[in-house]
């Protein structure tokens, strides 16, 4: 299984297909695109492959590395069910998993899978009982043989046909780089068989690049069905095939009603049209009949590859599709194959012009299965009548799914784009349950392990919607008696219901409390007189009745402790290795100052000693975006977008424990992992204090398991540096373009009310900085180069381009030295202050050194000048006023 290294594109074609045109539709045939909702049924998965679904509706899902998942719907739970050898070089691994027509009965699932100790791969049974599978009871079907020399194209897919026979996808097995230059791989040199696809989806004698087909038995054995492509004697090519001429047909799907093959085939990657043959395409496949589809002689709608000798370079004629012959030294198999059929689909990675809608970008087709409306489903969200008899492919590059419509004959209609306003992060498996929802696998961003791996399923939601509730609060934490402004504002209802509104309160941690309602208008200001730690629950009903909930807490009869910098100040500069000094003040309503001066003219009481020990100051690397370094996990992105910062920080405790805390009590404890999770979905008590932990009921098991997984796998960044005390010193080692100073401030509670935390920040940038790092620039880009320090440059400058850096500190720079290179036409750089035409405070003339990418330094003395101001630095060349130079990195020297 491979797909030949190639990055997608962020192109794509956006058209209106006639999902959206419901005006020209009957009522049964009409699909409102909002009505789809994507439920996430499991996280944290390994490099997920294929799924089968029970009849009891239990999803079974393979991983790469040879486990085997379960996972229930209804609950969310996933469960390890067994774990085979295989290795996994060359993208080898468990590739192929289908459940046996009569699961339910004989418990039987059959596997593709590439065993550590032979060089191929096997299909074998196994018997599910008791929950697992039972790995002794593995009754081997076929093997068939690899090389495993050079990479690549394993493919991997198993699919049932309707009679019970069952269909094997696999790959050419064959080298597609080096002198094939992108296009078909035919090289007969001696030692060269591994870039021959002649020896394999040529060659009527190998079972690589083909789909085989074959009827399990119930003895553990198969036979071959009638009307496969060659007799069953082998006279002319292997029984088992189905389909030849494939390149790495790694999805496949059965219709389960006429009993139609379909598949992806992923193709080569030359970009363009050239004497050896056609650019590369991938396709979608219709196989109504045993046939030949081509590869390696033929792509696309039998676009022809022209015969070259890679010994010589001559490079002959193509060969004929009615007529194709493979004369390879390789080839074991029959010489005159069958005639070559064309692809159904098939797109470049470039722009379509027969099939438009698929846009452009990477390529890696997977065809998916083909959906049929049951009228008399019981099911209230399988997908709409408007879908019937349409075949669902994909795209794995493109991140998208299409719609391909079929007419009565299964002959293509149209195709269009599913859901073009929804992402699907590489889709890997698509197959619908029996009531018509669509399961969908998202591999995640790379080929490699996705922290965003997951399962999801697509529901068609008639009729009435649950509401979303959402409730923010402001003034929400201080002394009473405390005022606080509720809004429910962010709340919605899908449907456009109107909603009802109910605030309701109940005091944590007081066996003896009672919930109380205390508003029912949408933003309610309610006034608390006593001091409690309140839970309060927001609930939205629309006219049905349906209720959707959101929780958040209210804190009286503490302030919340104020803490901010003297020194730094935010946007000055910071140096790697060396050291920062700082002063921080904090104010208390409840202990005190640490302003000796306001202590004294406003007659607070000056904070004690020990405080200093509670004031902790972190300094945090940051991205150029201003993000921190925390990892962008699904889990990470759901506790951001959720209420949990609120009460929790990751390397300090706030109202709650901080997640290094809480990683270090549970992480070696897997079964805590579902406790945690039932914590934050039902809420707890008492567990790390005195403020209990609200119920989530906002989110899906799933996504709280997703939350709790990032919480378990955080450490505590020892890298860091950080420091105690109101005034101290610390060492910034590490080389971020920004770094947050954070001082967060513990005050000591007051009565049964928990300690609160106060935090400040400031942001210190950088002396050093990329130049494609600035705030602004015009007339110039960036462009990519090993020799740049960052891979990135900015080039293309041309006269009166510039680069802005906003509120640079003027009297904290004197110099300013960049790395520099031309083998143009040179020019000076002025730096002004506040615009590109502002005053001028210094300039220098970058010389000529023949070399675009052979950067050297030089420097610029500016004018002294105090406060802070944007800082332009302006190329000039009046005579030459193109290809003046390339600026590299910059550095704003004190």
């Amino acid at each position: 299984m491979s797909f030949c290294c190639r990055v997608p594109l962020a192109a794509f074609v956006c058209f209106l297909g006639c999902v959206c045109n419901a005006t020209l539709l009957s009522a049964d045939q009409r699909v409102e695109i909002d009505q789809f909702e994507r439920t996430v049924l499991a996280t944290g998965l390994v490099q997920p492959m294929e799924l089968d679904l029970a009849p009891d509706g239990r999803v079974f899902l393979i991983e790469l590395a040879g486990t085997i998942k379960v996972i229930d719907p209804k609950t969310q739970q996933q469960t390890v069910v067994g774990a085979i050898d295989v290795t996994t070089a060359q993208e080898n691994g468990l590739i192929g998993l289908a459940l046996d027509p009569h699961f339910a009965e004989n418990g039987w699932l059959y596997l593709q899978y590439s065993p550590p100790d032979f060089s191929g791969q096997q299909i074998s049974r196994f018997t599910f009982v008791d929950g697992k599978v039972n790995l002794a009871s593995e009754k081997p079907l076929l093997r068939y043989e690899e090389q495993r020399r050079e990479c690549c194209h394993h493919a991997g897919s198993l699919e049932f046909g309707p009679n019970g026979d069952l269909y094997i996808g696999t790959g050419d097995n064959t080298n597609p780089f080096n002198d094939s230059e992108g296009y078909a791989p035919l090289d007969e040199r001696d030692g060269r068989s591994p870039w021959d696809a002649q020896r394999s989806a040529g060659n009527t004698n190998s079972y690589n690049g083909k789909i085989l087909r074959i009827h399990p038995e119930p003895d553990g054995s198969y036979s071959i069905p009638d009307g496969n492509l060659f007799p069953r004697d082998g006279s002319i090519g292997r029984p088992e095939i189905y389909v030849m001429g494939c390149r790495n047909p790694w999805r496949i799907n059965i219709d389960q009603r006429t009993g139609f093959l379909y598949w992806g085939d992923v193709g080569p990657d030359a970009g363009q049209d050239g004497p050896r043959g056609p650019r590369g395409y991938d396709e979608i496949n219709q196989a109504r009949s045993a046939g030949n589809f081509g590869w390696p002689y033929f792509i696309g709608d039998n676009f022809a590859y022209s015969m070259v000798d890679f010994e010589s370079g001559q490079i002959g004629p193509p060969q004929k599709a009615d007529v194709p012959v493979n004369r390879s030294v390789n080839n074991t198999g029959a010489e005159q194959l069958p005639p070559a059929r064309g692809a159904m689909v098939y797109y470049p990675g470039g722009s379509s012009a027969e099939f438009p809608e698929v846009g452009s970008g990477g390529r890696t087709a997977c065809a998916g299965p083909v959906f049929y409306h049951d009228a008399e489903s019981s099911s209230p969200n399988g997908f709409p009548a408007a879908y019937n008899r349409t075949l669902f492919a994909y795209e794995w590059s493109r991140n998208a799914i299409y719609a391909v419509r079929l007419d009565a004959d299964s002959n293509l209609e149209r195709l269009e784009r599913f859901l073009p306003d929804m992402t699907f992060v590489r889709p890997i498996d698509l197959q619908f349950d029996r009531g018509g929802s669509l399961y969908v696998i998202e591999y995640g961003e790379t080929w490699g392990v996705n922290p965003d791996a997951r399962l999801i399923r697509l529901d068609y939601v008639r009729g009435n919607r649950a509401p979303i509730a959402s409730a923010t609060a402001s003034n929400d934490v201080g002394r009473e008696p405390l005022t606080v402004q509720f809004s429910a504002d962010e709340s919605l209802d899908k449907d456009g219901d109107p909603l009802r509104y109910r605030w309701i309160s109940v005091a944590s941690g007081d066996p003896n409390s009672q919930s109380e309602v205390i508003a029912d208008s949408p933003n309610p200001s309610v006034r608390f007189e006593h001091p409690g730690v309140y839970t309060i629950t927001l609930e939205v009903r629309d006219p049905s009745g349906t209720v959707g909930v959101s929780t958040l807490p209210v804190i009286v009869g503490n302030a919340r402790p104020q803490v901010a910098f003297v020194q730094p100040a935010d946007g000055d500069f910071f140096s790697p290795g060396q050291t920062v000094r700082y002063r921080a003040v904090v104010r208390d309503l409840e202990d005190g100052t640490s302003d000796i001066e306001q202590a004294d003219a406003d007659g607070w009481h000056f904070i004690d000693s020990e405080a200093p020990t509670r004031l902790f100051v972190e300094a945090i690397p940051m991205a150029v975006d201003g993000e921190t370094g925390q990892a962008e996990s699904p889990g990470w992105n759901l506790i951001r977008n959720s209420d949990c910062l609120n009460c929790h920080a990751i390397n300090r405790p706030l109202i709650g424990p901080s997640f290094v805390q809480i990683a270090n009590k549970y992480r070696e404890d897997p079964h805590q992992i579902e406790q945690s999770v039932a914590r934050v979905l039902n809420g707890s008590t008492g567990v790390w204090g005195k403020v209990g932990m609200l119920p989530h009921v906002q989110h899906t098991p799933a996504e709280v398991r997703a939350m709790v997984e990032h919480v378990y796998s955080v450490t505590a960044d020892a890298s860091n540096p950080n420091a105690r005390g109101f005034t101290n010193t610390m060492s910034i080692d590490r080389d971020a373009a920004k770094v947050r100073l954070e001082a967060v401030y513990s005050d000591l509670g007051r009565g049964k009310i928990p300690s609160l935390m106060g935090v400040g920040s400031v942001t210190l940038r950088n002396r050093h900085v990329q130049a494609e790092a600035a705030d602004e620039f015009r007339g110039t880009s960036p462009l990519g180069s090993d020799r740049a320090e960052a891979k990135q440059f900015m080039g293309a400058i041309e006269h009166d381009g510039f680069l802005r850096f906003d509120q640079i500190p003027l009297d904290q720079t004197r110099t300013i030295a960049l790395r520099v290179a031309s083998a143009g036409a040179g020019g000076d750089i002025e730096v002004h202050r506040s615009s590109a035409d502002g005053p001028l405070l210094g300039r220098v003339t970058v010389e000529v050194n023949g070399d675009w990418e052979a950067f050297y330094e030089t420097t610029i003395p500016l004018r002294e000048s105090q406060g802070r101001d944007d800082l332009y630095l302006v190329f000039k060349n009046e005579r030459n006023r193109g290809g003046l130079m390339n600026v590299d990195a910059i550095t704003f020297l004190p």
